[in-house]
């Protein structure tokens, strides 16, 4: 850090200024990138907005250098890649944020001010919790949901129309007597207790896990595929409004009362204040609270209630002058990091672990907190024995946010990441690309095999009752279970089971049933239970309905191990399998442990074929099928769906395999090669009268 970035803003010289103004634009752009387009931020809220505050500080003391970029003038950066680009008829603006009660206070000042009102006149104003999710816009027409969107920079946003019908708490059709065309503003956000349950199926999947409930939201939103999005826990508080065809409400708190008659869910602690100080009452109750609440909040949100001077004020560059956003402070505290410790995961991904001095944070004990990977380590100087300042990201995740470095152990040494497995000794190389190491022991690494073993019977694998994580992790170490198949030779240890830690006879039974029931599986829970890297529930069923037996998939992926092969293009031609995928699908089966454990399993278990749902009259059962350009009618994920459903193979490439490809607008390469095999090409109507609409 320079001298500059430190020094205070009334001892900065013009040039220190300009140059500090410069390196804040600079800040604040990449910081507002990470949040809203990657929804992977690197700095705590508090840290941004010192770095805002820092910003305003030397524009008001050196008014003649603001900047054409300054970040007091934009709203955060423009939509991602990936969807199309939406314009907000009314502009979606950010909060001006106040940090004491003061600022508060002379928020409800500037209205007065600004407004001419006199000290009799009440000013009264509507507190609501400030949600801590992605904000996003919905438009309805004569009561019909017909787009959503997300704010993007405040003027165009990202079209999100069908990953925002899946949310339950969003009503696709509105009652009679609403406006023409009503947009409805609010946050989507998903609740602590399903952040946490995502991350545990996330980590079982070996698929990306999310910092915090945000980010999750966020990220959940922004799935190319809505049934992604669908399978994701999300929620929707409605708190604003954008564009109306008509007027129906006088006051904030009206405008609330209607939501909540229209099927919406507005905040139930959002209260109205006549004065400032009844505002700033609400906000210290909601901050008491705000640990007993089942999703985050970062703050209190005021606006001024009545619609009329709210059009009055209107808005000052980046926010409207009618709304303040007061923010809590992040709750923080200090402790020693005795050890860093890592875990394997069952992908062998290597994962830090800081071990601290117990401290309370939030109300809750923290004695760990997540270190990210190695290169955050590295970023911000961790090392054993440090007096460390931690947070819970997001109230949920405990994290090192920094090091207090004049706190430091004269002996103290930088911490040197291992570049080998701690269980297995096996050499952790960091695949180029990746930010994580990863043990290459496979199947001889006990970490591995443990939590391989946690995932084969977790919920959505085999689900066998009476049979989580603890026992496998016992029964692994006491040389019970060393394998899937092992798992269904318990019963050869019945003696032993009994016993443990007061496990009784019934116990003991019920486990030994439950085990047997579930010696008959279908393929694609089998397929998912593997815990192939990058092989989820979707991907497993993908496989398991192109393949049918687990004979003809591992036939097939033998065979796919050669690149130029047949199978190696069917296998690529999977719609939503790219390469990626192939090659650790190839991988898992090539390896001769994994191929031993497949006969091990086929010899314990009846895999069942899977048979795609059909009906019996359908078309388009055993076809495959293509779909490419821009459907009108209904959307991609939709039409694959219900193709799927009548027992179609939907495949992401043409070949001289496909049946037919369903050609939208805008229709590219797909529809050329389809012309050129000589493969039947039907518009979206035809295929909707193929399938009988």
């Amino acid at each position: 850090m320079s001298d500059i970035e430190t020094k205070a803003v009334e001892e900065l010289s013009e040039a220190e200024a300009k140059a500090e103004l410069a390196r804040l634009s600079d800040a604040i752009a990449e910081a507002d990138r990470l949040y809203h387009q990657e929804d992977a931020p690197d700095l705590t809220d508090a840290e941004y907005d010192q770095l805002r505050l820092r910003n305003q500080a030397i524009e008001e003391r050196f008014p003649d250098l603001k900047r054409e970029d300054s970040p007091s003038e934009r709203v955060a950066p423009g939509p991602a890649e990936g969807f199309a680009k939406v314009r907000h008829s009314r502009p979606m603006l950010s909060l001006a944020n106040a940090f004491d009660e003061e600022d508060v206070r002379e928020f409800e000042r500037r209205v007065r001010r600004f407004l001419n009102l006199g000290e009799d006149e009440t000013v009264a104003l509507m507190a609501e919790p400030k949600i801590d999710g992605l904000s996003a816009a919905l438009r309805y027409e004569k009561g019909k949901l017909v787009q959503g969107a997300t704010r993007g920079d405040g003027t165009e946003g990202e079209n999100i129309t069908r990953n925002l019908e899946t949310v339950d708490d969003i009503p696709k059709t509105l009652p009679d007597g609403v406006p023409d065309v009503l947009e409805v503003r609010g946050e989507v956000y998903m609740t602590k207790d399903d952040f946490v349950a995502l991350n545990e199926r996330q980590a079982e999947a070996g698929a990306k896990i999310f910092a915090n409930p945000r980010n999750a939201a966020a990220g959940s939103l922004r799935q190319l595929d809505p049934e992604i999005t669908r399978s994701r826990p999300l929620r929707f508080f409605a708190y604003s409004w954008g564009e109306i065809s008509e007027d129906f409400a006088d006051s904030h708190h009206e405008f609330l009362e209607k939501l909540g008659s229209w099927g919406f869910t507005t905040n139930p602690l959002s209260e109205l204040c006549e004065t400032a100080d009844a505002a700033l009452a609400v906000y210290a109750r909601i901050g008491d609270g705000r640990h007993d609440l089942t999703y985050d909040i970062d703050g209190v949100v005021y606006k001024v209630d009545r619609l009329d001077w709210q059009q009055r004020l209107g808005m000052v560059s980046r926010s409207p002058r009618w709304a303040i956003a007061h923010k809590f402070k992040a709750e923080q505290a200090e402790t020693v990091l005795r050890e860093i410790d890592i875990q394997v995961g069952r992908t062998g991904a290597l994962t830090p672990v800081a071990r601290l001095e117990p401290v309370k944070v939030g109300g809750v004990t923290v004695t760990n907190a997540t270190l990210h990977n190695e290169d955050e380590i590295r970023r911000k100087d961790i090392r054993v024995g440090d007096t460390v300042v931690i947070q819970r990201a997001g109230d949920v995740i405990p994290q090192v946010v920094r090091v207090i470095t004049e706190k430091r152990p004269a002996d103290s040494k930088e911490y040197v990441f291992p570049d080998h497995c701690p269980r297995c000794d096996s050499e952790a190389p960091r695949p180029e690309g990746e930010a994580v190491r990863r043990c290459t022991g496979g199947l001889i690494c006990p970490a591995q095999a443990v939590e391989r073993l946690k995932h084969f019977v977790s919920r959505d694998a085999f689900d066998i009752e009476g049979l989580g994580a603890k026992q496998i992790q016992a029964y692994y170490e006491d040389g019970l279970i060393d394998s899937p198949a092992s798992i269904f030779r318990l019963k050869e240890h019945r003696r032993k089971l009994i016993g443990r830690e007061g496990t009784k006879i019934t116990s003991t039974n019920k486990l030994l049933a439950a085990i047997e029931d579930r010696r008959t599986i279908g393929l694609d829970r089998f397929v998912y239970a593997l815990g192939i890297r990058q092989v989820g529930q979707a991907t497993a069923r993908l496989l398991a309905t192109h393949y049918g037996t687990l004979n003809a998939l591992r036939q097939a992926m033998t065979a796919a191990a050669d690149p130029e092969s047949e199978a190696y293009a069917d296998l690529i031609n999977i719609d939503q399998i790219g390469s990626a995928v192939a090659k650790d699908l190839i991988d898992f089966f090539s390896e001769a442990h994994n191929g031993a454990v497949l006969d091990d399993l086929d010899g314990e278990l009846t895999i069942e074929a899977f048979a795609a749902p059909t009906a019996a009259d359908s078309p388009v059962a055993g076809k495959t099928v293509v779909f490419t350009g821009t459907l009108q009618t209904v959307g991609r994920s939709e039409a694959k769906a219900r193709a799927e459903a009548l027992g179609a193979k939907v495949a992401g490439s043409v070949s001289k395999k496909t049946d037919y490809v369903v050609v939208g607008a805008d229709a590219g390469s797909k529809a050329a090669k389809a012309e050129a095999l000589g493969v039947a090409t039907l518009s979206e109507e035809d295929w909707l009268k193929l399938i009988g609409g």
